[in-house]
């Protein structure tokens, strides 16, 4: 995992709502020949989370930012900052890292409302961002086109790519039903083994 051309280090929620996002855009990272990093890859409970956080984005080229849940969405809720807080992270270490490798980082940030980030993050009003609308379809097209942009080639059009992971979906499901495992733990199985899958079948 210590090939930093090839990492994408991924910042995003983690909650039950985000996983079919977050399934599809691990999915699509590693279609396109890349290898995802994300706190979710290994758990420590004696691991200083910030710490592991640097140690990831240092270890990728890429990173993708979905800062599609800043916002709160009920009074007395407070907003979600970790996301931000990452990516100035992320920023501040292609900006100011004394290697040149560093430099040449590449970041795409997402969001799930158009303009919504440049509402939250003033500094970021001039920023290009993609937006998913909250949609996995949209997540696969988003992550594709964004890899396109950045001259990667011989890349499968968004609609292959996403007939490719529902193929692998289904996939799963069938055969983790045949090993015992109920409809709840295939959804909510852990990302590390979720990967693993992955790797089986790409």
């Amino acid at each position: 995992m210590d090939n930093f051309d090839k990492n994408v280090f991924i910042n995003c929620p983690f909650d039950d709502a985000y996983l079919p996002l977050l399934k599809a855009l691990l999915f699509t990272i590693k279609y396109c020949g890349f290898t995802p990093r994300i706190a979710l890859e290994r758990f420590d409970s004696g691991e200083v989370r910030l710490v592991k956080i640097k140690q990831l984005i240092e270890a990728s080229i890429y990173s993708i930012h979905d800062l599609s849940r800043i916002k709160a969405t009920a009074i007395g809720e407070y907003f979600r900052l970790n996301m931000p807080l990452e990516l100035g992270i992320d920023i501040g270490c292609r900006e100011y890292h004394g290697l040149e490798k560093y430099q040449n980082k590449k970041i795409l940030i997402l969001e799930s409302e158009r303009f919504g980030i440049q509402k939250a993050l003033s500094d970021m009003s001039f920023a290009d961002c993609k937006c998913h609308l909250g949609e996995d379809v949209q997540m696969v097209s988003c992550v594709r086109e964004w890899f396109a942009e950045l001259g990667i080639k011989q890349l499968r059009s968004p609609s292959y790519i996403w007939d490719k992971y529902n193929d692998f979906i289904s996939e799963v499901y069938r055969k983790k039903k045949q090993e015992g495992f109920n409809p709840s733990e295939i959804e909510n199985i852990p990302i590390p083994e979720f990967m693993d899958w992955i790797d089986d079948k790409v």
